[in-house]
């Protein structure tokens, strides 16, 4: 049986050429492809998973945000501001036996555009509402209000029918973020409405305003 000779390879089909030493690549050769930038970010995107799944019992990484609450919720300024009976007892919260300076709240401003915090402490007459609802525009935001004592919160013993002074509620004509209850309530629930005021801002809630 005759062998035959295999055909040799085409020219330029899997040919090599040697480039002499020296001499400049071929411009019209195609370059190699680049690394695509997701495939060289997901390596240390993974190692900075791992390193933080690897240090959460000790290091708690928190966006700037949740930084910024807690330093808001511990730095609170009231403004000086009082309306009826409650702000006796809103005096008595701020003074020695109590002492908000102890929760960051005891620093009490007396323009509304240095205050973030107003404690409505009082009866609330209809002539009043509008003067209330102006110093709230005046204060810079983010801000917040606590409503304190029933008459406060709802009118209190002036709700009655026919009733034509005193405004039944802070939240006709404002927002309210805490009610604090009681006729007065004492210093320690004050307190207490704005350690609950306090867990809101850190957490970053708030209630549904109106107007």
């Amino acid at each position: 049986m005759g062998l035959t000779a295999s055909p040799g390879p085409e020219p330029g089909a899997g040919a090599v050429s040697a480039r002499p030493a020296g001499s400049r690549p071929d411009a019209s050769a195609t370059p190699e492809p680049l690394p695509s930038a997701g495939a060289a970010v997901a390596r240390p995107d993974r190692e900075l998973e791992q390193l933080a799944a690897e240090a959460s019992p000790w290091v708690r990484l928190a966006m700037v945000e949740d930084v910024l609450n807690l330093a808001r919720a511990n730095s609170l300024w009231p403004l000086t501001f009082g309306l009826a009976c409650c702000a006796i007892e809103m005096m008595a919260a701020g003074a020695a036996r109590y002492d908000l300076d102890r929760f960051g709240v005891g620093l009490f401003r007396p323009s509304p555009r240095q205050a973030d915090l107003m404690i409505l402490a009082g009866t609330i007459s209809r002539k009043m509402a509008p003067v209330i609802r102006t110093l709230w525009d005046q204060m810079p935001g983010p801000k917040w209000a606590i409503a304190m004592g029933g008459c406060t919160i709802s009118g209190g013993p002036f709700r009655y029918p026919g009733e034509y002074a005193i405004s039944e509620g802070a939240e006709k004509f404002m927002p309210i973020d805490v009610h604090v209850p009681g006729c007065p309530p004492r210093p320690e629930a004050l307190i207490a409405g704005i350690l609950k005021l306090q867990d809101k801002i850190k957490l970053g809630q708030r209630f549904e305003h109106a107007g």
